[in-house]
């Protein structure tokens, strides 16, 4: 510690729009766990919806308060081991120096799901930049693994690029194994954002008969389209309803993946894909989405399946980029400095921005 800074500057969520860049003391690792130095942290949509205030994070009359406050916001970091605490070494398994990655979940380790083998689903459930204490996040110059976090190693042979988008990709992963995609089925991905991208490219390795991917971004459909999408629509200048029917006699697709967080997208879904088709819903929502159940049930009995997280998944994309069987090029569109931060949310979501990094340290 002693070449270490003695003050770190880091992104502090207070409540809904008021997020403050403050000056803090070094963190000390405690037993089992390990100082991080950050190499970058990406900005979610899921951070995004929770800096404007979404009920889902901030409570209402259907949802408890998730965020405890005050909380370092991120939970896509990757870094540099630069300190350990007690045993931490041991316990991941990793060295000083190594670049490391933990997943987004610090699981309690004590719940029924944990006790299962299903620690995604954790029932205490603190994600990294969002509990106060428990799970300070990446939004940092460095933060601390905790000694319950899944720390995978990176090899050197990864982009900075590449590492920045092992989290998100992870997820993308996940919600694709989800909808258990066969040789035959046509495929339609509603949202080409950075994690309906890293979907593309895993659906592709999935080698269905087509995969129609749908955004109302131009920018994101020609980089899905690259990224090896066999058609693209956007909902804004067609129906797309109807074209995906006239390309599959009329029946729909077979499995729908929902990642664009607008709720039209849900109902979209519902009408275009067929009977016994297979309903994937991944995106997080700003606010509450209605459909028509009846759909579900008594008209074309569809198997629905959620997708959170991405367990078993980040040792999986390290694989897959390490192998090049996945790229971060032309994903990552803009970097900014923790200075920056209230420039880098407010470029999120513009016209030909998809994945936004805050990059603490000069590179």
């Amino acid at each position: 510690m002693a070449n270490l800074p003695l003050k770190i500057k880091r992104l502090v969520n207070h409540g809904p729009e008021d997020y403050r860049l403050e000056e803090a003391a070094q963190p000390q690792p405690g037993e089992k766990e390990l100082l991080v130095k950050i190499g970058a942290c990406g900005i979610c949509a899921s951070d995004v919806h929770c800096y404007h205030g979404a009920p889902m994070f901030w409570g209402n009359e259907t949802f408890p308060r998730y965020v405890k406050t005050p909380v370092v916001s991120g939970h896509e970091f990757f870094g540099e081991v630069v300190a350990a605490g007690p045993g931490a070494l041991e316990h991941f398994g990793v060295a000083t120096g190594d670049r490391v990655i933990a997943e987004q979940i610090v699981p309690c380790e004590k719940c029924y799901y944990c006790r299962n083998g299903k620690y995604w689903m954790c029932e205490k459930h603190d994600i990294y930049g969002f509990q106060a204490q428990d799970a300070d996040g990446g939004m940092a110059d460095y933060m601390l693994f905790k000694p319950t976090s899944r720390v995978h190693k990176i090899p050197p042979t990864l982009s900075p690029e590449e590492c920045a988008l092992i989290e998100p990709f992870s997820c993308s992963v996940h919600a694709v194994n989800r909808g258990d995609i066969q040789f035959n089925d046509v495929v339609v991905l509603a949202g080409a954002g950075t994690l309906g991208l890293g979907m593309v490219q895993a659906i592709k390795l999935k080698t269905p008969k087509k995969l129609i991917v749908i955004d109302t971004m131009p920018y994101r459909l020609s980089l899905a389209k690259q990224l090896g999408a066999d058609e693209v629509f956007n909902p804004l200048e067609e129906d797309v309803v109807a074209q995906v029917k006239a390309m599959t006699n009329g029946y729909g697709c077979d499995v729908y993946i929902e990642a664009s967080g607008n709720p039209a997208a849900v109902n979209q879904g519902l009408q275009m894909i067929r009977k016994l088709g297979r309903f994937v819903e991944f995106s997080v929502f700003s606010r509450e989405t209605s459909v028509d159940w009846s759909i579900i049930g008594d008209r074309k009995e569809l198997d629905i399946r959620g997708a959170h997280l991405s367990p078993g998944c980040y040792e999986t994309v390290i694989d897959f980029f390490n192998r090049k069987l996945m790229t971060a090029e032309g994903i990552v569109t803009h970097k900014f400095p923790l200075e920056s931060w209230k420039l880098a949310f407010d470029t999120f979501g513009t016209a030909e921005a998809i994945k936004v990094l805050l990059v603490p340290h000069a590179e």
